[in-house]
């Protein structure tokens, strides 16, 4: 068939995660019981089974739903997918875990079926998804929605093979789940696409795509497209930029359908948050025994920057705790493999920054630990929402804060993000502190890696929005530096060149994936720490 056609050449880490990937969507939309809905609403409809949209939907779409073994919609579908088989534009504001994937994907794989789509009309639906691992995850699971139909459909992202994908375009994909910036590059460089009779757009996760400094290539790829076609909008928080690209996308009086809007709560109910308050130099010795006592489970643990993630991933394995790590600077097939065998894993550790937090589908999680603070109470909620996905979901959630950070609680309540302090029996904290600052100082690798973290630490703190509570100048550095194994503290130069600068503008928290206000970098005098015994020289401006 034509659907064999298309999925032959797909890059091999893809075909090995779809099947986890639906797996995954399992975790986040099946779910037996909706909240009542006041009716009429935003085209709400009565019944919320798959099987009340007989008639409306193709008998091979159901079919494909069924396979994954939906039987009932997620609010978000229930609300939105009527409206958009009627072909309206739409922006939807919904919580990450709440079941979008299908709520756009149905709709799509619906007009291109209903056109009777084939090779020769060339593109009918482009996806647009944030990150490669958003990108594989919906590709994931469209490939299981369209097992029962012949349409052609493809994976188009950066660090794949560039020229395969050309003449897969050039032999028509009706359906393309795609990042930004790699379909802009084909849209303007590969002779063969055609996407003249582009029917529907569908931008997920827009706020994401935005932070992560696609804006230009996003106006450039909506100047491209057809006029004449449905759009559809989801985002899991309403900015400024969303907004003006609502205006660019949208047709003039989209659909706005929220989720959530009246909760309590911004996150969702079966998580049980908490924080502990830990002193700078324990933070270490804190994870660690953590991570030791809870290694039997499934645990994500979030770092401010990829050195980080780098150092913890090459220190932990080291002393025999096993632990996976996702971060920015790692090569795409890297990630793609770590991602789906933590998928798969029914235990295990994986550390990662942020580039990780958002949209994915990782079944089973059990804790999220944010070892480094997030950047503001909205990527606190993009981490959590890592775990306790689904109306029936249980999870847990640990932020470790410094005595110093205690303010950003009030930012997370003013954010309806309710959270109860843990109680740690210090006197059960490992003390390998001494080990640790041999390990560092005879092990030359470990040395230099831990240097490069201790370092992309500071910068990230000093990048950080919330310069109130987080404020590079009240460090302890000489007690920051224990716990990443020193005794003395490295220098940290905080003057950043000024393309690390424009780095730090779009992606913040020092390879973070964070988005910071533009902020000028300018020198300073070199200053001396609180700290009586502290080398005066710990970092300059």
């Amino acid at each position: 068939t034509k659907k064999a056609k298309t999925e032959e050449g797909e890059s091999a880490e893809v075909e090995d995660g779809d099947k986890q990937d639906s797996g995954e969507k399992e975790v986040e939309e099946e779910e037996d019981e909706v909240p009542s809905l006041p009716l009429g609403v935003t085209g709400a409809f009565e019944d919320n089974s798959f099987a009340s949209l007989a008639g409306s939907v193709s008998e091979n779409t159901l079919k494909g739903i069924n396979d994954m073994g939906f039987t009932h919609m997620t609010e978000i579908q229930h609300k939105s997918i009527k409206p958009l088989l009627e072909g309206r534009d739409i922006l939807a504001a919904a919580k990450t875990g709440s079941g979008k994937t299908l709520a756009f994907l149905i709709p799509a794989v619906e007009l291109i079926y209903k056109l009777k789509f084939m090779p020769r009309n060339g593109t009918g639906v482009i996806i647009l998804s944030p990150t490669r691992e958003l990108a594989m995850q919906t590709y994931g699971v469209l490939k299981e929605l369209m097992n029962h139909h012949v349409h052609t459909y493809g994976l188009i992202m950066g660090g794949s093979n560039r020229s395969a994908e050309a003449q897969k375009l050039g032999n028509g994909i009706n359906i393309i789940v795609a990042t930004p910036g790699r379909l802009l590059d084909h849209m303007q460089n590969t002779p063969g696409f055609m996407y003249k009779n582009l029917q529907c757009l569908v931008i997920d996760e827009a706020d994401r795509i935005l932070e992560v400094g696609f804006e230009e290539e996003m106006k450039q790829i909506i100047k491209l497209l057809p006029k004449r076609r449905q759009t559809m909008l989801f985002s899991a928080t309403q900015t400024r930029k969303v907004e003006d690209l609502a205006k660019i996308s949208l047709k003039k009086e989209p659909l706005y359908v929220g989720v959530d809007d009246n909760k309590e709560t911004a996150t969702v109910d079966g998580l049980e948050q908490g924080y502990v308050v830990c002193p700078s130099e324990k933070r270490f010795l804190l994870l660690f025994t953590f991570l030791k006592k809870n290694r039997k489970k499934k645990l994500m643990v979030f770092f401010s920057s990829c050195m980080s993630v780098k150092y913890h991933y090459e220190l932990l394995n080291y002393i025999d705790l096993p632990v996976l790590a996702i971060h920015g600077k790692q090569k795409q097939t890297k990630r793609t493999t770590t991602f789906f065998q933590f998928c798969n894993a029914e235990s295990g550790i994986l550390l990662c920054t942020d580039v990780a937090a958002r949209g994915l589908d990782i079944p089973e999680v059990d804790w999220i630990v944010q070892y480094d603070p997030p950047d503001d109470p909205k990527e606190y909620i993009h981490r959590v929402g890592r775990t306790a996905r689904g109306i029936n979901g249980r999870g847990h959630a640990l932020l470790i804060l410094r005595p110093e950070e205690l303010g950003f609680l009030r930012y997370l309540k003013q954010a309806r993000v309710p959270l109860s302090e843990f109680e740690f029996s210090w006197s059960k904290i490992s003390d390998i502190q001494s080990q640790l600052e041999k390990l560092i100082e005879k092990n030359y690798f470990l040395h230099k890696s831990a240097q490069e973290a201790y370092k992309a630490y500071i910068r990230a703190y000093d990048s950080h929005s919330l310069k109130q509570i987080y404020d590079v100048n009240n460090l302890d550095l000489p007690k920051v530096s224990l716990s990443f194994g020193f005794k003395v503290p490295p220098f940290v130069d905080l003057n950043v060149n000024s393309s690390q600068g424009r780095r730090l503008q779009k992606r913040g928290g020092g390879g973070g994936f964070g988005y910071q206000k533009s902020k000028n970098v300018h020198k300073a005098k070199i200053f001396k720490h609180i700290s009586k015994k502290s080398d005066n020289r710990q970092f300059s401006r």
